[in-house]
């Protein structure tokens, strides 16, 4: 089986990782359709210019994801063709924001009401409300949400700001008075906890979102530590002529 040769873009992700996306991408496009069988460690290595181990690691990773079955004596094949994420927009306002998540039901990681300080430092005396949770986009983990919610704030709806996605219930609530809102955008890579909640390997490509609400007086009443997997983001931006 014959393979074209590929140029590995330079960058801080494993070169394995690089592989299996690019392997992953074929089988997206239908390059590569259910039942396909994949060209050898050897020739995948040839193609990628990359040792026999970079290459087997990049099979195995798509095998644990479920995407490609291993056949002792017959080879590797594709098992299912891969549904893209969704992406979902980086939102530049509140009330867009607020939509996002409006319909999305949380599923819940922990939950302190103990008071505690932000992990920025500053923060209101009385302390905050931790909560983590994950989130879902047609049925796939695409976020980690660690956030923290003035305790004054979580007062006004404890049992929603239990259950629920936080941001929507803030806009609703009359007493609760947002007068600034920030979010700071980093690329980064996912560690080991985050991976596996994301389904994602180890080190694979993330956006990182922090995000604070400020009320009139200039306090904190919401901070959120965001992890988005790299394929989950969108980001669009008008540029000025």
């Amino acid at each position: 089986m014959s393979v074209h040769r590929q140029t590995l873009a330079p960058g801080p992700i494993p070169r394995y990782i690089a592989v299996a996306d690019q392997l992953r991408r074929r089988i997206e496009k239908g390059e590569w359709p259910a039942g396909h069988a994949l060209p050898s460690l050897q020739q995948l290595a040839e193609s990628f210019d990359v040792a026999r181990l970079t290459a087997r690691q990049a099979v195995q990773l798509l095998v644990a994801e479920g995407l490609l079955a291993s056949h002792r004596g017959q080879g590797t094949f594709v098992t299912e063709a891969v549904r893209p994420i969704r992406t979902a927009p980086l939102e530049s306002s509140l009330r867009e924001l607020g939509d996002t998540y409006r319909s999305l039901a949380p599923i819940i990681l922990a939950i302190d009401e103990t008071p505690r300080p932000l992990p920025v430092g500053g923060g209101r005396d009385e302390g905050y409300v931790y909560m983590r949770r994950l989130h879902m986009n047609d049925g796939r983990a695409y976020c980690v949400i660690s956030l923290y919610v003035a305790r004054s704030v979580f007062a006004l709806a404890p049992e929603k700001f239990r259950t629920r996605a936080v941001i929507p219930i803030m806009l609703e609530l009359r007493r609760v008075r947002i007068a600034n809102a920030h979010q700071t955008l980093t690329i980064g890579t996912a560690d080991a906890e985050t991976a596996a909640l994301l389904h994602i390997a180890k080190d694979a490509p993330v956006a990182n979102v922090a995000r604070v609400f400020h009320d009139e007086d200039g306090q904190v009443i919401y901070y959120a530590e965001v992890t988005y997997r790299g394929d989950a983001i969108r980001l669009e931006i008008d540029l000025k002529a």
